[in-house]
């Protein structure tokens, strides 16, 4: 490699890294600074009450415990379901596979403004409309297209052999599912909530469309801050919204280094 190649990979990498770091690092000051205007380089004090109002104030706590109880209810139940749905559609014919494929991909690829209309009206219809139990609905959509779309790719690779040789050694559907294909899929189940918890928590146009206005969410809460001029307490908010992210991200890769040591 030449010092040429080097100096530019490396220039490249500095830029990546500030590209991605900086609204991180400016969301935290942002948080933490309470009257900070332009052209002041630093703010004139330093507090953590934004913080603390993610936690004590009441409509803040709502929204924070809307957006958990959202995600992890939809993470559970579409990886509930997309698991068996991507088992049997990899074992069936192709067209068959194909066609799940594609309509799970259409719950991923539709915008979600054009989503949210018609899960609306579906949603209105059955009376659930502005409420919790509606927008876990109207999430449930798209989250069930990307686990699909996982387990359709994991089942498509997958080493039937064990699952035979315990249904030859007389072990019925429900031994088998216990014993041998949940252990084997403890990552891709692990990924899978996860991926699926992530999805539902960064919702804001099936929220807001579904919802009404009457579901706050984080998300919505944060848009509320930034509109009324919060800044401090949007920030806060942000950050809190992309803690989850960061705390996969950082799962992830603690678990590929574990994986390449075994493999070692």
């Amino acid at each position: 490699m030449s010092a040429r190649t080097s100096l530019v990979r490396t220039l490249s990498l500095v830029a990546l890294l500030l590209f991605v770091t900086a609204p991180l690092l400016l969301l935290v000051v942002t948080s933490l600074a309470r009257g900070w205007f332009a052209p002041a380089l630093l703010p004139d004090h330093i507090d953590g009450s934004a913080w603390r109002d993610l936690v004590t104030d009441a409509a803040r706590r709502e929204a924070l415990v809307n957006s958990l109880v959202l995600g992890i209810m939809t993470a559970i139940v579409a990886t509930a379901l997309a698991l068996p749905l991507g088992r049997a559609a990899a074992r069936s014919t192709r067209a068959v596979r194909r066609s799940v494929a594609l309509l799970a991909f259409a719950a991923v690829a539709l915008p979600p403004v054009a989503l949210g209309v018609g899960l609306q009206l579906t949603v209105l219809t059955l009376g659930l409309g502005g409420t919790l139990a509606g927008v876990f609905l109207a999430h449930l959509v798209p989250t069930l297209g990307y686990l699909t779309l996982v387990f359709l790719g994991v089942f498509a690779q997958w080493d039937g052999r064990m699952d035979e040789a315990a249904a030859t050694l007389g072990a019925d559907v429900r031994t088998r599912w216990r014993l041998v294909l949940l252990p084997l899929l403890r990552r891709p189940i692990a990924d899978a909530l996860a991926l699926g918890f992530l999805v539902s928590w960064a919702q804001v146009a099936l929220t807001l469309l579904v919802g009404g206005g009457a579901v706050r969410t984080l998300p919505l809460d944060v848009l509320a801050m930034l509109q009324s001029g919060q800044d401090q307490r949007a920030a806060a908010g942000a950050l809190a919204l992309a803690m989850p992210a960061l705390l996969v991200l950082g799962l992830s890769r603690a678990a590929a280094r574990n994986t390449a040591a075994v493999a070692a």
